[in-house]
């Protein structure tokens, strides 16, 4: 005769168990080991399973809950892949190109700091990727640097700093997406909430950055061979129109009047492909392949320009974009929904939130243990994904038990996680940027005043009660009817 086992509440031993373990399994071996994230996960949520078997949770109650966790993610997951397909159009049209050849013009090396952070956000505010910024536009200014004798350290921080500026606030970044999916709230108005801290983080920066850049100005930095081979790249490979612009335009009306993302960026894309087709003349298989795999350079066809040729800079900008490159993130954020489920209908979450909250007695706590938790996943993973993904996961009802808006917790996750990998020296993000400016993590970290003082804002304003969006325990109520 099959034994019943009734359902109990976990003890917090039992609830903290899988916590323990993912941080010890991940830190081993993802952030020594190196070794794939995916499989890591499900090992993790294997422990949690057999924590959830352990208090009377079957396992046809557990994919309940998982299928629960990626049906609430899954709106957003899929405007993630419509940016996927939007960035592919916006660099066949010549629209995402097109920025970059003017924005680099920009550069003023009598102010290299303060250019070095502006220059690397806008190039990443229109490539939504941090890494490509940094690998182009980012070794060119440290080139910059050196002819000046301008200390490298610090305009390796000025350039990373913006880089990740640009990968926190556009909407074409992969975080920028992960975030509200986590928290439950929306891109837009995640990004219009960030600007709370992001802009006087921006501000704090520019001023270290001006002051500590005045002393090394007065120098005329030579003509930098890889922006002058960008520039000319992209001048034969493109043809400038104004017009590259609606597509940029339309994400920008759409966002402003509030219309739903995925419709405005499918809009977006759409003109994007036309223009690709009827002013750079790339053909129609062209931009529907780029729409999935992505752009390369070898679609275009314009006039005395070879792809072959082309110098690693340019391709390294400008290839890329497509939905299948967002497959990867959507896997991990499937892996990470399998454990954040099964902890969640095991009460494991609940008990470990309520021995939280028993301590924490108000917002600026909440805050603070969201701002301890994502920077212990980001030190102890080094990944930007699982320090967004699984602290949103465990402090979503919290924010919610205090009638705090969803993008409290959104903008925190990435003031506290998102920019704050790249200065760990074991993560992905903190090796690339050391192998590819030549500054080791701990030299530029100082001076990558962004990456580190958004979390400062966001714990002062917890604590104040400035810039914390709040919800009427009607509106509250409301929305956990509707999930």
């Amino acid at each position: 005769m099959r034994k019943t086992i009734l359902k109990r509440e976990p003890t917090f031993i039992e609830s903290i168990v899988p916590i323990i373990a993912m941080l010890v399994i991940l830190f081993y071996g993802k952030g020594i080991k190196g070794w794939a994230t995916e499989p890591l996960l499900i090992i993790v949520a294997i422990i949690a399973a057999i924590v959830a078997m352990r208090v009377g949770v079957t396992w046809d109650e557990m994919l309940d809950e998982i299928s629960i966790k990626i049906a609430k993610g899954m709106p957003a997951i899929l405007i993630l892949i419509t940016v996927g397909m939007l960035i592919g159009t916006w660099k066949a049209s010549g629209t995402i190109p097109m920025m970059i050849y003017y924005g680099i013009q920009m550069v003023n090396p009598q102010y290299l700091l303060v250019t070095a952070f502006l220059i690397t956000a806008l190039v990443s505010i229109v490539t939504g990727t941090s890494w490509g910024s940094v690998g182009t536009m980012g070794v060119a200014l440290m080139g910059i640097a050196s002819g000046l004798n301008v200390s490298l350290p610090a305009t390796a921080g000025a350039v990373i700093a913006g880089s990740y500026f640009g990968d926190k606030m556009s909407p074409l970044s992969d975080t920028t997406n992960l975030a509200p999916i986590s928290a439950g709230s929306d891109l837009y108005g995640h990004i219009r909430h960030m600007f709370w801290t992001t802009v006087p983080a921006t501000i704090v920066s520019l001023i270290v950055y001006a002051v500590a850049g005045a002393s090394a100005s007065g120098g005329v930095a030579p003509d930098s061979e890889t922006v002058q081979v960008m520039l000319s790249t992209l001048n034969v490979m493109y043809s400038w129109s104004w017009l590259l612009l609606l597509p940029v335009v339309i994400v920008l009306v759409g966002s402003v009047i509030k219309m739903p993302t995925i419709p405005v960026m499918l809009c977006s894309s759409t003109v994007a492909g036309i223009m690709a087709i009827f002013i750079q003349n790339i053909t129609l298989d062209n931009v529907l392949k780029c729409m999935v795999k992505g752009f390369n350079v070898s679609m275009i066809t314009a006039p005395g320009f070879n792809p072959k040729t082309v110098a690693w800079a340019v391709t390294r900008l400008i290839n890329g974009g497509g939905m299948a490159s967002i497959m990867s993130t959507t896997l991990l954020v499937f892996c990470a929904f399998c454990f954040a489920g099964i902890m969640s209908r095991a009460g494991c979450l609940k008990v470990v939130l309520q021995k939280l909250l028993s301590i924490v007695t108000n917002t600026g706590g909440l805050i603070a243990s969201t701002v301890v938790a994502c920077l212990t996943m980001a030190i102890t993973t080094g990944s930007s994904y699982l320090s967004i993904l699984i602290p949103g996961e465990m402090f979503k009802d919290a924010y919610k038990a205090r009638n705090l808006a969803a993008v409290n917790l959104s903008r925190t996750l990435e003031d506290s996680a998102t920019v704050v990998v790249p200065l760990v020296p074991w993560s992905a993000a903190g090796a690339y940027m050391t192998a590819t400016l030549g500054v080791p993590t701990l030299s530029y970290l100082p001076w990558a005043v962004l990456c580190y003082t958004g979390f400062i804002f966001a714990l002062f304003y917890g604590f104040t009660g400035i810039g914390i969006k709040k919800i009427t325990q009607k509106e509250n109520i409301e929305e956990q009817k509707a999930e």
